[in-house]
């Protein structure tokens, strides 16, 4: 089992910055993948960015170069780092993690980010 709890959604202007935070339960550099997925109201899921054994990182297109993955093995916490948002950032942010490649996803309960002015 792994637990993962998300912090650090909220309000922010278009063109503006949001750092999203998730803790998890045990190390995350034993951790196979762990990341964010996103879903705004009446859309499907979708996959944010990740790492991978703590070290590969990988993002979405429509978030590249303006989103940011990062892990913090002292802390067991993975951070998303949202610079430049857009209205079409707005959604309930998920942490997820996955301690093998064929296991299941760990879900956090999502962290809701509104781009707004």
């Amino acid at each position: 089992q792994v637990q993962l709890v998300e912090s650090g959604g909220g309000l922010v202007q278009p063109g503006g910055s949001l750092r999203l935070s998730c803790a998890a339960s045990i190390s995350i550099s034993s951790i196979y993948v762990t990341g964010w997925y996103r879903q705004a109201p009446g859309k499907q899921r979708e996959w944010v960015a990740s790492i991978i054994n703590g070290r590969e990182t990988n993002h979405a297109d429509s978030v590249k170069g303006r989103f940011t993955i990062s892990g913090d093995n002292d802390k067991n916490t993975v951070s998303l780092q949202m610079n430049s948002l857009k209205a079409e950032d707005a959604a309930d942010y998920y942490c997820y993690a996955r301690r093998s490649w064929s296991g299941s996803n760990y879900w956090g309960q999502g962290t809701q980010v509104t781009v707004s002015s």
